[in-house]
Order: structure tokens, then sequence, then C-alpha cells
């Protein structure tokens, strides 16, 4: 097992995921672990560009992982991250909670929108950026979204940190020992993805594509998507419903 994740809670910044990143370019040495977390952020991003929400009493943080050569695919990090929200969500709501997955990395609280992720590359690492919603949710145009204090009195950030930070490293250290696949099955058995199941896919140019649901690819976790005439096209990127 990875050493006890160190947490650093600082009260506002800017972008946690932009902090760490700018650490290590400046030659900084961040060990695995290592957590950045922001009660406030003023410029945090979302993944095509899009700004955070920054929900007082949200969580906001950011952590690193050193890439090894043989390991899975660092884009994959994105399943990681999403299960590790889950569970730190079930921790926090209890039996019965009506969590779920959604492709690419989305967490869902009774349907809605519960988390974001980001991934970074700089300089062999990877910076997860992740963001939940604890206190309020933002009301966005195109989804429905959620916070655990829909359901419950809210942890605090630094709470759901800790708990979070553990789960991470769990997930992570099966990702590595275990592959790709096993991360990519756990993933598909807590998912709203149904074999054959109707998808549309929404990329950021403004394309749509619609069909139906054909599973993950094994070697990145890129989504499978069964076209009308039955042929396949892998999709990497771009918003589903």
């Amino acid at each position: 097992m990875n050493a006890a994740p160190a947490i650093r809670l600082v009260e506002e910044t800017g972008s946690t995921n932009a902090d760490l990143a700018g650490a290590i370019r400046g030659g900084q040495t961040l060990a695995e672990g290592t957590w950045l977390v922001a009660r406030r952020q003023t410029a945090g991003r979302g993944r095509q560009g899009r700004a955070w929400f920054d929900g007082a009493g949200n969580f906001m943080g950011s952590t690193v992982v050193t890439l090894e050569t043989d390991g899975p695919p660092p884009a994959s990090l994105s399943f990681v991250a999403a299960l590790a929200v889950r569970d730190a969500a079930r921790k926090a709501l209890g039996k019965g909670a009506d969590l779920a997955l959604k492709w690419p990395n989305d967490v869902l609280l009774n349907g809605g929108k519960l988390s974001g992720i980001l991934l970074e590359m700089v300089r062999g690492q990877i910076v997860v950026g992740i963001g939940a919603n604890l206190g309020r949710a933002p009301d966005l145009p195109d989804r429905k979204t959620a916070a655990l204090a829909d359901v419950i009195a809210p942890p605090r950030p630094e709470d759901f940190a800790a708990s979070l930070a553990a789960s991470f490293a769990r997930r992570l250290e099966s990702w590595r020992i275990h592959g790709l696949g096993a991360t990519l099955q756990a993933f598909l058995d807590g998912s709203i993805h149904a074999q054959g199941s109707p998808v549309t896919v929404h990329d950021a140019d403004g394309s749509v594509l619609s069909g139906s649901f054909a599973g993950l690819e094994e070697s990145d976790g890129a989504l499978r998507l069964r076209l009308a005439d039955g042929s396949e096209r892998v999709i990497r990127a771009g918003d589903i419903s």
C-alpha cells in the first residue's frame, strides 16, 4: 500500500489543479498521495474548458499520480477517480443511496450529476482534479444536478477529503495491480449503461451521434457505440445522454 495521503487545506485559491501543475513545472517533487483542497476556488475548470461551480461547502481538490511505464493508459485514471468519488459519497450517504456511474466519469445521485473530474499531464505525473457537490449543486441548463445536501446533512469538505483520498488510494492500487480491465468492470457494474441501451453522443463541436451501448474498449475505456447499420464507432471524448 502507498503511504497515507497528505492533505493540505487552503481557504482560497484560483485552481487546485493549476497550483499542483505549476509546482511540478517549477521543479518541485510532489509525492504521490499529495492532495491540495480548497474551500473556495476562483478559477476552477471542468472538462472541455467548462467553468467549475464554486459552491460554498463543496469539495474542490486535486491530487498527483506518478506514471509508470508499464501501467494502464493515463486517461483511464478518470475511471479510478469516478469510482473513488462514488465510494466516498456512499460512505457519507449510507446504505440505500441511489448512486450510479455514467461514462466517461460522472457520478450520479438520484440521477443528477454529483461531481466533475479533470486530468492534466505534467512532466510524467497526472494531476487529478475533483469537484463534488456536498452543500449545493449548480443549476445547469443541459443536465440535472445533485448534492449530498439533497439527502443528508453534508460532510465538511475536509472530512470528505479524507474519505476520498483513502478511496482513491485503494482504487489506484487496484488499477495498477489488477489492470484496467478490473477497473472498467467495477465501473460498468455500478453504471447506468446496459448492453444495447440507447446512447446519444454530443461532441464538443456540436455534432450529435446516436446508437446503442456496445461496451467499453478494454485498452483504454473508450465507449463503443453501435450504429443503426450494425457498424461500431469508438468514442473517446464527448458527453452522452
